[in-house]
C-alpha cells in the first residue's frame, strides 16, 4: 500500500497551514509514496530556491533509513563518517535535520514520507506532524 494523492494533498495543505498559525517563515512540503517518488508538493510565496530539494531530502531520508530526519541527525552525532557517505549513494540526498517523517498507514506499514523545511527544523517537523495527523495518518520515529 502507497499513499493516495488526496492523503498527500492534505498533508501539505495542513502542513502549510499549521506554518501559518505560527507565524513561521514560508515553508515548502514535500510528500513522498513509500518507493521514494513524489506525489504532492507545496512551497509558499517567498520559499528560496533550494527549499524545494531539501523538503524531498527530508522525506528520502526517513524512506532511507526507516527513522525519521530527526533520528538520523542523533546518529550522525555517533557516527558522523556513515551518515555523510550516505549522500553519494542517495539519490535525493540526505539531510540529518528534524523535519522527514516516515508516514504510516492502518496495516502499520510505512506509505510514505513527508519533508518540511523553511524554519527552525523543530518547527519543520511541528508542520509536518500537523500534516499528517490532518490526513489521519501516523508517524513514528
Amino acid at each position: 500500500m502507497s499513499i493516495k494523492l488526496d492523503q498527500a494533498r492534505a498533508i501539505v495543505s495542513a502542513a502549510l497551514e499549521k506554518g501559518r498559525e505560527m507565524g513561521l517563515k514560508p515553508l515548502t512540503v514535500a510528500v513522498l509514496d513509500a518507493g521514494g517518488h513524489l506525489v504532492s508538493f507545496g512551497r509558499e510565496d517567498g520559499s528560496s530556491t533550494l527549499r524545494p530539494q531539501i523538503a524531498t531530502a527530508k522525506a528520502a531520508t526517513a524512506l532511507a533509513l526507516g527513522l525519521s530526519s530527526r533520528a538520523v541527525a542523533a546518529m550522525a552525532a555517533d557516527r558522523p563518517a556513515f551518515v555523510a557517505s550516505l549522500g553519494a549513494i542517495a539519490p535525493q540526498g540526505i539531510v540529518p535535520a528534524a523535519g522527514g517523517l516516515l508516514v504510516i498507514g492502518p496495516d502499520d506499514t510505512v506509505i510514505g514520507a513527508v519533508g518540511v523545511t523553511g524554519d527552525l527544523s523543530d518547527n519543520d517537523e511541528a508542520c509536518a506532524l500537523a500534516g499528517i495527523a490532518a490526513a489521519g495518518l501516523a508517524t513514528k520515529e
